[in-house]
């Protein structure tokens, strides 16, 4: 009798989860990407761009790459 109930409570826990309510992952990183769009103005091919790269990369901030200083010329 107790493994009827506790199957019960899983299986409602299971359709819970998978319920059509539930927002992926996906779907939450890209409401955040075109907030980010949105939040910058951008439209046609670069909104594109940003929400793209937006949705490729990590939770980690971006890296940007050193800029090395300029070499003086000796004469």
């Amino acid at each position: 009798m107790q493994y009827r109930i506790l199957m019960a409570i899983l299986l409602g826990a299971g359709l819970l989860i998978w319920s059509p309510s539930h927002k992926s992952a996906a779907q939450d990183k890209k409401g955040t990407c075109e907030f980010g769009a949105d939040d910058q103005k951008l439209k046609g091919a670069e909104r594109k761009k940003f929400i793209s790269r937006c949705m490729a990369k990590e939770d980690a901030p971006e890296k940007k790459p050193k800029k090395k200083p300029k070499k003086k010329a000796e004469s």
